[in-house]
């Protein structure tokens, strides 16, 4: 019962699970605002009205989305204070200043000209109403890369100094800080993702009403889009994982030795790559597995005769740096996660690729399943994008910030087990209500469709909008 009433157990707990269903949000917002804008843009510049169809129908998506993700995000910052007030202590100074620009920069610009971008139908000028949905565009990209930048620091600290006096970080070089190698590298990797996810909800969008005959002029090319847009996203997501993962190496080798279950130091041929394995949980016993020689050498390294050190070896070197205790992850949840994140993440591509060839020269999909296998496919992208940031944050542990304090050291010394479990059932319950308001709100929207092509006035050649807020 006393490890049940665990704080630090039950705040992992809590702010694991809040984090996870506010990221459930986050990818779309990223994803969705860049979708409209390029729309709208193709709108503007076309005049087709089929490209301000689909500009209107999938920004009522994204500001659905975007509500629910900004509800959910403000617990976020509670938490640090509430659970974690050790680690808010200790890096305080460092780990607020990139959450501070987000705040009072990116957030505020998104909020700004989302604002503008709303209520600006028909009042402001075409082109200025389009520079408002790329200026949130911006905002909100800006606003993934703050994040990202304080979240680099815990995997690779940089741009601080300890003082002793205070007990306490505090930062030296601003710059530094945004610049992190490993910020660099998860940025892009993260963006093209949160493109993967959006592509995913507009194929499977289209698939649904062209599996049921409607509104093809407007879904068909939405289909077309979507399909480009994940195998496109797929490919550079591919491409800037690979730096990740080397910056991943260098930063943090014992994450990617726990992501292999490597044990042992391997050179080579030796440092295989396992699709797959059997075995016990932790990786000890291996029963059967299928390898690919050289592969996990080439991804540490970037050759096929690289080494790649080993949890024994890791674990030998961190007792000398940083005294005794156990240094290595939860090598199950590393291993497999890792593994489900590029095996979700390829099958959504593959999917699209198979799109693009069923969908070829107008044709369409012969069996009506595919279409089917198109929107029930909407997950996979979004699930990969989830475990792929619980291999990166569970990867890191026992450190709450790698090399400078434990986890176990950062959790608020006055909270009790109680506290921290009724907050918890209490953010499940609200947190699953919202998210039945929000299921419903979308699909709704989704199921309605794009509205009717406005019809211009006769007196003044304007296009008559029927809606000019949503």
């Amino acid at each position: 019962m006393n490890e049940f009433l665990d704080p630090l157990l039950l705040s992992r707990w809590q702010f694991g699970l809040t984090t996870i269903y506010h990221f459930l949000f986050v990818p779309l917002t990223i994803g969705l605002v860049t979708t409209v804008a390029i729309f709208q843009t193709a709108w503007v510049r076309t005049g087709s009205l089929k490209y301000l169809q689909l500009t209107r129908f999938f920004g009522k998506i994204f500001l659905i989305n975007f509500a629910m993700g900004v509800v959910t995000g403000i617990v976020q910052e509670f938490q640090f204070g509430m659970n974690w007030s050790d680690y808010s202590r200790f890096v305080g100074d460092v780990f607020g200043a990139p959450l501070a620009l987000e705040g009072l920069l990116a957030f505020f610009l998104e909020a700004t000209f989302i604002g503008l971008w709303i209520f600006g139908w028909d009042k402001l000028p075409e082109k200025l109403h389009l520079a408002s949905i790329w200026a949130a565009t911006v905002g909100s990209i800006l606003s993934a890369y703050f994040i990202i930048a304080a979240n680099s620091f815990m995997q690779n600290p940089v741009a601080f100094r300890i003082n002793e006096e205070k007990g306490r970080a505090e930062l030296t070089n601003i710059w530094e800080l945004l610049t992190n190698k490993v910020a660099l590298a998860a940025f892009p990797h993260t963006i093209f993702a949160c493109f993967m996810v959006a592509a995913g909800l507009i194929i499977a969008t289209a698939a649904w009403h062209l599996y049921r005959n409607q509104h093809l002029e407007t879904m068909r090319p939405a289909l077309k889009f979507g399909l480009w847009m994940m195998v496109g996203a797929g490919a550079l997501t591919v491409l800037t994982g690979d730096q990740l993962g080397l910056a991943m190496v260098e930063t943090q080798p014992m994450k990617m030795a726990a992501a292999e279950a490597l044990y042992h130091t391997a050179t080579g041929a030796n440092a295989s790559f396992s699709v797959f394995t059997l075995g016990t949980p932790d990786g000890v016993h291996e029963l059967f597995s299928i390898r690919i020689p050289y592969l996990l050498s080439f991804l540490s390294t970037h050759t096929f005769d690289g080494t790649v050190e080993g949890i024994n070896n890791l674990q030998e070197q961190y007792v000398q740096l940083y005294g005794p205790g156990d240094y290595s992850p939860t090598i199950w949840i590393t291993y497999w996660s890792f593994r489900w994140m590029i095996g979700l993440g390829m099958s959504h591509v593959l999917i699209a690729v198979a799109g693009l060839w069923l969908t070829r020269r107008g044709r369409s999909p012969r069996w009506r399943w595919m279409w089917r296998v198109a929107v029930w496919a909407f997950p996979l992208s979004l699930g990969a994008m989830i475990v792929g940031w619980i291999f990166t944050e569970m990867g890191r542990q026992p450190w709450i910030v790698f090399g400078l304090l434990k986890t176990q050291d950062a959790v608020s010394p006055g909270v009790t087990g109680v506290e921290v479990l009724i907050s918890l059932i209490a953010f499940t319950l609200i947190y699953g209500t919202l998210a039945v308001v929000e299921f419903k709100l979308i699909k709704k929207a989704i199921q309605k469709g794009p509205d009717d092509a406005p019809k211009e006035d006769p007196e003044t050649g304007e296009l008559q909008h029927t809606a000019t807020v949503y």
